[in-house]
């Protein structure tokens, strides 16, 4: 009984829309007196109710990565009730993933991930079913996988995967639920042709050129962002299963932490796409590294003259010895103020160019960074210059950490 004066305002009760899923599929589908209980409060909600729970558990839904993204999601997907979880990863645990891939623990590193999230998921609902694909995701398996399922989400953070992802999803019709993450923005939509929306390659037709665009382990990622866009997918899933509110589909949001802003943009289906037009050019799976140009990129590296290095014992003799050199390194300050070389001297390589005079032509210089990646590239950059006497350290402070000094934090 309400106060007095005060009138009760139900909710307005959305019905449930067309599901993904064959009716059929749920004819079979029942329920313990546990799983009643355990999904209590869906089956109180009208837009959702028994028929949306046995949707749920009637569905297949594939996870590619059980990542930052993928951590979430999986969660998510599997405490709400998703009877088949499909995992695909090929990783091991490290300590830097437990910053945000909350699928896995301090316990788990040096595990398979697909193990620890399957042990996760299990202890969140030891009813869904999670099936297991220890591999890299490629053309010549990516139909035999995605097949079985009625739904893939895209949680990996590389290019030939996402355009794989995509074409394989456009010729077998199934929806495929994208994400992306970095530093502190992220984006969501559903990529679904055969429901009348775009695929990825109306979007982004072209991949970047190989390095262009960091991933999260060299530009960073905060930790609770994966968090957001993840179960932004997770809902999507749910609600194309289900068959309730507006998918994301030719809509894409756009999430700003910094801000704690959200944009929403529209994306319209390419009627020259060469995959979901009328008229595709492509219509089987191809060669997606040679694609994103990573072998050219590999095979343009290895034409130029070889970088000369030396490994992190070499370094440590030298240092040991009081040999005179000069020990640069090219990393970010806030890189140097997790981790550093005592005796270097730092120069971010972006400043290199404006701060060459700080350093002497005559001097040995020995270069250095977080992996050898960015100190072979200033090598590069010096020799154009006319320095002659430089060595990259093969591995950088990495390796370091690893076979000369534990102490050094790795980040």
């Amino acid at each position: 009984m309400g106060a007095p004066g005060v009138i009760l305002r139900l909710p307005q009760i959305r019905p449930m829309s067309k599901s993904i899923l064959d009716p059929s599929r749920t004819a079979a589908v029942e329920f313990s007196n546990d799983e009643i209980a355990r999904y209590s409060r869906h089956l109180i909600m009208p837009e959702v109710t028994l028929e949306g729970q046995k949707r749920l558990k009637a569905a297949k839904v594939l996870c590619i990565g059980t990542g930052g993204l993928g951590s979430p999601i999986a969660l998510y997907l599997a405490a709400a009730g998703v009877g088949t979880l499909g995992l695909i990863d090929f990783d091991v645990v490290d300590y830097s993933n437990l910053q945000r891939q909350i699928l896995h623990g301090t316990k788990d590193v040096g595990r398979k991930k697909l193990n620890s999230a399957r042990d996760r998921i299990k202890e969140v609902n030891p009813n869904v079913q999670v099936e297991l694909h220890d591999a890299m995701f490629r053309s010549d398996n990516a139909v035999g996988i995605v097949e079985p399922y009625d739904i893939v989400i895209d949680g990996t953070d590389n290019f030939p995967t996402r355009y794989l992802s995509n074409d394989v999803c456009v010729f077998l019709k199934k929806p495929n639920i994208y994400g992306s993450i970095f530093r502190f923005d992220g984006q969501c939509t559903v990529f679904a042709p055969h429901l009348g929306g775009p695929c990825y390659r109306c979007l982004y037709p072209e991949p970047p050129p190989p390095g262009m665009v960091p991933s999260c382990a060299e530009g960073g990622v905060l930790g609770v962002l994966p968090g957001v866009i993840g179960v932004m997918q997770a809902i999507e899933a749910i609600k194309l299963i289900v068959g309730i509110g507006e998918p994301l589909i030719g809509r894409l949001v756009h999430f700003d932490a910094l801000k704690m802003k959200f944009r929403e943009f529209k994306v319209r289906k390419d009627p020259k796409c060469p995959v979901c037009s009328e008229n595709p050019t492509i219509t089987e799976l191809i060669d997606y590294e040679e694609f994103c140009g990573i072998p050219q990129a590999k095979a343009e590296e290895e034409a130029e003259p070889p970088v000369p290095e030396i490994s992190v014992e070499d370094l440590k003799a030298r240092i040991d010895r009081k040999d005179r050199f000069v020990l640069l390194d090219v990393r970010e300050q806030f890189e140097w103020d997790v981790a550093r070389i005592p005796g270097a001297k730092l120069i971010p390589l972006g400043e290199l160019p404006s701060r060459m005079s700080e350093l002497d032509s005559a001097d040995e210089i020995v270069i250095h960074c977080k992996s050898g990646y960015r100190s072979a590239n200033a090598v590069r950059h010096l020799q154009k210059a006319g320095f002659s006497k430089l060595f990259n350290v093969e591995g950088g402070i990495l390796a370091w950490a690893d076979r000369v000094d534990p102490s050094v934090p790795k980040y």
